[in-house]
């Protein structure tokens, strides 16, 4: 798994209402960021465009949660979950990340990865979930949903 470093305990927090939007190709190399995606990583355009969307992958986030997010996606169905990104200057940012295959006359083409500001519930309970996967204490089968704080 890629280990992303320096990082450091500061967080970015998504403004209301934000929705970062990404495209990758079948081997997840982003191929379009929207703006609020380029403000909340820290990186520049350039920075980002053909790399793997991996490159914000927060070291806290455990492996397993990435293993089922490619399970699911690899049975071309959509994955949603609560995920800790790394920003450029190791800062850190949550997100609800949903995330579905996208076809082309039948063929995968990619991923489109669509995500919002999670409730501070919702990261309470996935910072909890993660540190027992971490551990070894838990595990992960289908998708990570973790109940709306509405």
């Amino acid at each position: 798994m890629r280990g992303n470093f320096p990082v450091k305990n500061e967080e970015y927090v998504l403004p209301d209402g934000e929705v970062i939007i990404t495209r990758t190709d079948t081997f997840s190399r982003i191929t379009y960021a929207n703006e609020a995606f380029v403000r909340s990583s820290g990186f520049s355009r350039a920075e980002i465009i053909g790399e793997p969307q991996n490159i914000v992958r927060h070291p806290d986030m455990p492996a397993k949660a990435f293993e089922d997010m490619w399970a699911t996606l690899q049975d071309d169905r959509p994955w949603t979950g609560v995920v800790k990104n790394r920003r450029r200057d190791g800062g850190f940012y949550w997100v609800v990340a949903n995330v579905t295959p996208v076809f082309k006359s039948g063929q995968k083409v990619g991923y489109m990865s669509v995500r919002t500001k999670p409730s501070r519930e919702q990261v309470a309970t996935a910072t909890e979930l993660y540190r027992r996967i971490r551990e070894g204490r838990t595990s992960i089968s289908g998708c990570i949903m973790v109940k709306s704080g509405a």
